[in-house]
This record gives structure tokens, C-alpha cells and sequence, in this order.
């Protein structure tokens, strides 16, 4: 953990959040954790939900960099890609893509989580027009054809961790309903 007081905060709620779930994370044991006074985090951040939005920040940081690092190549497969990491990510951190998205437990106002999130979708954004320059859904908005494949993924991704879509799909394998999915969105 670093010796910045604040990212030290930071860290202690991640990884609370990762082992036991969004409710464990308070304020005061997020200090314990820390190794610091239950007051402390109070300088730092103006309440729970303040550091609940640069934990949540952390996190589209996180997936950012995962779609920052998708090969070169074909726009459609890298959007292929980048569809699937945002799936893998979610499935890999369940606690942390749950907080990601709950307005009613983060500030999101806080300006380094709206930065992050907005540059999430801006970045998904701009898949989806590189994949139309070359033919893909041409002639679609690209903002509302990006946040419906989005939303698509992220229903995926959430009915998939609640256990509501396995018995749904027939399937245990994420992978087979994702592919349909992307069938669905990427025929062109």
C-alpha cells in the first residue's frame, strides 16, 4: 500500500469491497483497515459516499485501461474485444462493477469518477464509430447505437452475477450468451 494517508483509504476500501461486498465497506472499517484513526478518513473525504466514488473510480479506471490495451486491427473485432473484457471484467469483480454503477451509494458528482466514467463510454463510443467507418451498422447514430450495446452488455453482466440469466439461458456458459448477443448487434 502506498504511504499517500488518502490512497491508503482508497486501497483499504478496495479490497474490503473485493472480499466481502459494498456493505462492509464503512468508514470506520475502512480506518481499521487502514491502520489509521476512525476519523481520518473524514479528512480526506467528505463522507462514505465520496469514497465510495474513488473506489468506484478506480474501477473505470481499471476498465479503461483494458480497452486502452485491445490490439491493433480489424474495428470490428476490437469491439468484439473490447465487448468481451468489459463481460470479463464485470465477472471477475463483481463487488467492485456492483458499486461502479449504484448512484444511490456514490457521489456522482465527484469529478474524477464523472472524468473516468464519461472516458469509459467515450472510449466504447469511439469503437463503435470505427467499427461503422467500415461498414458496420452505417448509417445508425453511433452515441445511441453505442449506449444500447452497452446496456445490453451490462444487463448481461448483471443478470449473470444475480444467477437470473443461467436457468433463463439454459446455459451455464456466459460465453455462448454473450456470443448471441454480439451475433445479434454485430450482423450488419
Amino acid at each position: 500500500m502506498e504511504n499517500d494517508p488518502r490512497q491508503r483509504l482508497i486501497d483499504s476500501a478496495v479490497a474490503v469491497l473485493t472480499s466481502e461486498g459494498v456493505e462492509a465497506v464503512t468508514l470506520r472499517r475502512i480506518a481499521r483497515e487502514a491502520g489509521v484513526s476512525h476519523g481520518a478518513p473524514l479528512r480526506h473525504f467528505a463522507g462514505r459516499a465520496e469514497l465510495l466514488a474513488a473506489v468506484a473510480a478506480s474501477g473505470f479506471a481499471e476498465l479503461h485501461d483494458r480497452a486502452a490495451a485491445l490490439p491493433e486491427g480489424n474495428p470490428q473485432q476490437r469491439l468484439l474485444t473490447a465487448c468481451r473484457r468489459y463481460l470479463d471484467f464485470a465477472l471477475a469483480n463483481p463487488a467492485m462493477f456492483e458499486l461502479m454503477f449504484r448512484p444511490d451509494l456514490i457521489d456522482v458528482r465527484e469529478p474524477a469518477l464523472a472524468r473516468l466514467s464519461s472516458a469509459v463510454f467515450e472510449q466504447f463510443l469511439d469503437l463503435v464509430t470505427q467499427a461503422q467507418a467500415v461498414g458496420w451498422r452505417r448509417g445508425t447514430a453511433s452515441r445511441p447505437l453505442a449506449a444500447s450495446l452497452w446496456a445490453s452488455l451490462h444487463g448481461l453482466a448483471a443478470l449473470w452475477l444475480r444467477g437470473g440469466l443461467p436457468s433463463a439461458a439454459e446455459s451455464s456458459d456466459v460465453e455462448q450468451t454473450l456470443a448471441v448477443t454480439l451475433n445479434t448487434y454485430l450482423r450488419s
